[in-house]
């Protein structure tokens, strides 16, 4: 497995991905399948252009292929660039429990605290998703609050806990 921030180049396979995660798992974030949909792969390339604000991480196999994902954007604003942001986290079925989605998320971490002065990184999961609880906990994660309600998907509400980081 091969961890590397994504490029404008790996335009159509992250946009596969992305829907693939959007489609499959709808309640698990807050871009809708649609909304992706309607964006082109050049405007899913401008997203993937190298800033030293953020970043998406993919992990790729031994053929090449684009098996999970990982964001991270910095806030801004001369009050909040003290925290960044982990989203889109998502890996394909067949690599998961198999230590796809720790590798990418630990690399994350590791590239935001080489961030000068990053001292918080936060996230939103989904309240019922426990896998994904435990993994963001196994790095360090902790639950500081929850946001009833989060997402609306037709006439379904999800619940998303709010976990921080301290990296500073």
């Amino acid at each position: 497995m091969r961890i590397r921030p994504l490029n404008p180049e790996d335009a159509a396979s992250f946009r596969e991905l992305r829907l693939k995660a959007l489609r499959d798992h709808p309640d698990a974030f807050g871009q809708s399948y649609e909304e992706a949909m309607n964006l082109s792969i050049e405007e899913m390339a401008e997203r993937l252009k190298p800033s030293p604000d953020a970043f998406i991480l993919g992990a790729f196999d031994a053929e090449g292929r684009l098996m999970g994902m990982v964001g991270f954007y910095r806030e801004t604003g001369v009050k909040k660039r003290h925290k960044g942001v982990i989203w889109g986290m998502y890996c394909r079925p067949e690599c998961r429990g198999k230590g796809v989605g720790k590798a990418l998320l630990a690399e994350a971490v590791s590239r935001a605290k080489g961030m000068e002065g990053l001292e918080l990184i936060t996230l939103r999961v989904v309240s019922s998703n426990g896998a994904a609880k435990g993994l963001y906990a196994s790095l360090g994660f902790w639950t500081w609050g929850k946001e009833p309600k989060s997402l609306k998907i037709g006439s379904l509400y999800v619940d998303q806990e709010l976990m921080v980081l301290d990296v500073g």
